[in-house]
């Protein structure tokens, strides 16, 4: 477990994340026939020429997916109750085969249960290409382990 405890979380602490991702053309058709999404966009390469894009866009699902699961070692590994909400999801930019996303987290608001016993984080979760164009965003609100208490 490599996560952090309601406590070790502070409002506006920004947490870069270590892990890097390049997108696959594979990944992409995975993702798309997983989730049964036939958008011709993500998997039409002549559909896709003729838009404004000029190729296929990455499903931005697929891309915030990977945000949420490239935060999770240093925010909520091992320290999470549930993932209470996904909020305010933005896609800035497209996202192409081949594009290597990386993203950051910084802690927006913070709360204990009405029962003392857990807490609830919001984080901002920004994803970036190569190029350090944003791609995605989106809060991200949990609910948290506490620390166990010492008698």
């Amino acid at each position: 477990m490599t996560g952090l405890y309601y406590e070790e979380l502070e409002v506006g602490e920004t947490i870069q994340h270590e892990r890097r991702r390049t997108i696959s053309e594979s990944d992409n058709q995975r993702f798309c026939d997983m989730t049964m999404n036939q958008q011709p966009l993500h998997l039409d390469s002549e559909f896709a020429e003729d838009t404004q894009f000029g190729e296929r866009v990455v499903n931005g699902l697929y891309t915030m997916s990977l945000a949420v699961g490239i935060s999770i070692p240093e925010t909520t590994d091992g320290t999470i109750v549930a993932n209470l909400s996904y909020d305010d999801v933005e896609h800035p930019e497209p996202v192409f085969h081949g594009d290597t996303i990386r993203a950051q987290s910084t802690i927006t608001e913070k709360r204990e249960t009405s029962d003392g016993d857990r807490g609830v984080v919001t984080m901002r979760v920004e994803a970036f290409n190569q190029d350090d164009d944003l791609v995605c965003s989106f809060d991200r609100t949990v609910l948290s382990k506490k620390r166990e208490q010492v008698p």
